[in-house]
């Protein structure tokens, strides 16, 4: 029999294992053979496939789905973890599918985060220390190393690797089997091995319903920063003309910030 404080009842299967201490909504659904560790809480219509096994200090919200043989907040895959007890969080409305691995963070306090309405398909693996914010869509076979950071509605197709300490900006795409060695700027396409910048991902902003303005001035940022020979620090300047754009602002911001920042791995290049 399963060893819970929520009442036996439809919602956990009999061969389930949940920790007397693990804190589960009762509307929380448990499949057969899942593993729930002590410290685990998940919040409300949560479903736990079959064999998936969650453990250590996470705290998943209401709505997700983590389907059979996914493996969440189990050891940071890295040499200078020493068992401290860090954290895996998980909003609301997030997909997870089979055999997805998601590393708690490496040193005390310190998370591995996922936002709300993400979809990770099967065998994605996040790595210690990872931010993912909202509705990002990684697909299948996907590889985040260490400490990377990806904004909201993002883009990454299957089989490819991101190196530790990458950012990838909001809006932006990521073609099949690339090697993701620097950062990924916002509502850019990226693709190849090595990756180059291909063009604006005018697919992707114009399904977010981005405005005509809007679009147009990224398309004129992107044709300054790409296609005029300018150094990045001019291109950078010339953009200050879009102040009253948040969204070309964010992309001046992060091409900014990935060559200031500590611990950055500076941008991924364009094509020519």
């Amino acid at each position: 029999m399963p060893v819970s404080h929520v009442p036996v009842s439809e919602f956990i299967h009999p061969t389930a294992i949940v920790h007397p201490d693990a804190q589960l909504h009762p509307t929380v659904k448990v499949g057969a053979y899942a593993v729930i560790g002590e410290q685990v809480k998940i919040g409300a219509h949560s479903v736990i496939g079959h064999h998936a096994i969650v453990e250590g200090h996470t705290e998943i919200g209401d709505r997700n789905h983590i389907y059979p043989g996914a493996a969440i907040g189990l050891d940071s895959q890295d040499l200078k973890y020493l068992g401290a007890d860090s954290l895996v969080q998980i909003g609301n409305d997030n997909r997870i599918r089979e055999y997805v691995t998601i590393n708690r963070a490496n040193e005390a306090h310190e998370v591995t985060r996922i936002g709300n309405g993400n979809l990770l398909m099967a065998y994605v693996h996040v790595g210690h220390n990872c931010e993912i914010e909202d509705r990002v869509i990684i697909a299948n076979g996907v590889a985040l190393a260490g400490h990377v950071h990806i904004e909201s509605n993002a883009r990454l197709s299957g089989v490819l690797g991101v190196h530790q300490f990458v950012r990838i900006g909001r809006l932006s795409m990521i073609g099949g089997m690339s090697r993701i060695e620097r950062d990924v700027p916002p509502y850019i396409l990226v693709e190849g091995n090595p990756s180059r910048v291909r063009t604006l991902n005018r697919v992707g902003i114009d399904r977010a319903g981005l405005d005509a303005d809007t679009q147009q001035a990224l398309k004129s940022a992107f044709r300054l920063l790409y296609h005029q020979d300018l150094t990045l620090a001019d291109a950078l300047e010339k953009l200050a003309i879009y102040a009253d754009n948040p969204h070309v602002q964010h992309l001046r911001q992060f091409l900014q910030d990935s060559i200031t920042l500590p611990k950055r791995r500076g941008l991924i290049p364009h094509r020519h």
